[in-house]
């Protein structure tokens, strides 16, 4: 399916979201801070905010923000969490066609697991317009990780993806965290309008019951998208996976790798 409709799948589990995706490791936003020397109360915009995953924690450090949402029902969760906050704005439009109104200029513009939603052919020509020579760029997502030790679960499972035809065709396994490739730097730089301060990565894990895991995968583009009849079989293979274990449950680790590029 396209880009432009996956994109739009989320705001189908708008409810959902905030409570089955996980949280960023602090120690994202710590780097975040330190890479950007940007402080409070400087004046931020995220693209693609969802439900404020990435919203809540900056939010309490005391920044402006103003939140560009596309769907109208993620934005809706956005501004039912970030209510206590009167210095953030949620915003329901597509970055490609926003336009601020009477904002100061912004100090950072990022986005978190949402660039890659954006038009590649429009997202750093609107990212340059909407900073000062100077401000920052930073982007980062949260992906499936595979350590050596990842959980063997995730090979059984991947063979059922297989035989429904929906797996993606590469080698197993993926290659691990520190051997992930990750083109992002590389954008920054071909676009002409970023130069990359650095790029950190972080690996968390967490433990999930059957129906947690569920909840986690009705999150994502592809499973929304999915025929339901392979949607309920592979649900069902993932009950009887992990009925077996003694305590039920399975190890997903995560990466997130974050870039910071700096205005030119």
């Amino acid at each position: 399916m396209s880009r432009e409709h996956l994109r739009t799948t989320f705001d189908t589990v708008a409810a959902d979201y905030q409570r089955a995706r996980p949280d960023y490791p602090a120690d994202l936003y710590t780097d975040l801070l330190t890479m950007t020397g940007i402080e409070p109360p400087a004046n931020l915009l995220e693209v693609g905010c969802g439900p404020g995953k990435a919203t809540i924690p900056l939010a309490r450090l005391g920044f402006r923000i103003t939140a560009v949402e596309l769907g109208a029902a993620l934005a809706g969760e956005a501004r039912r969490e970030l209510r206590d906050f009167p210095a953030v704005s949620v915003v329901t439009a597509p970055f490609e066609t926003w336009r601020p109104r009477d904002v100061a200029p912004f100090d950072l513009l990022y986005a978190a697991t949402a660039w890659k939603w954006i038009d590649p052919r429009l997202k750093y020509d609107r990212a340059a317009a909407l900073l000062p020579s100077g401000g920052h760029l930073a982007v980062w997502d949260a992906q499936h990780a595979f350590p050596e030790d990842f959980d063997p679960f995730f090979t059984e499972i991947q063979r059922v993806y297989d035989e429904m035809g929906e797996g993606d065709g590469a080698a197993w396994p993926p290659p691990t965290p520190e051997e992930q490739p990750d083109p992002t730097a590389a954008e920054f730089e071909d676009s002409g309008q970023f130069a990359v301060v650095g790029t950190r990565r972080h690996v968390w894990a967490r433990r999930y019951t059957a129906e947690e895991y569920i909840a986690l995968l009705d999150t994502f583009s592809g499973h929304i998208a999915m025929q339901a009849s392979k949607r309920e079989h592979l649900y069902g293979e993932v009950r009887r996976l992990l009925a077996v274990r003694p305590d039920g449950r399975l190890t997903r680790h995560w990466l997130a790798i974050l870039t910071v590029g700096r205005r030119l």
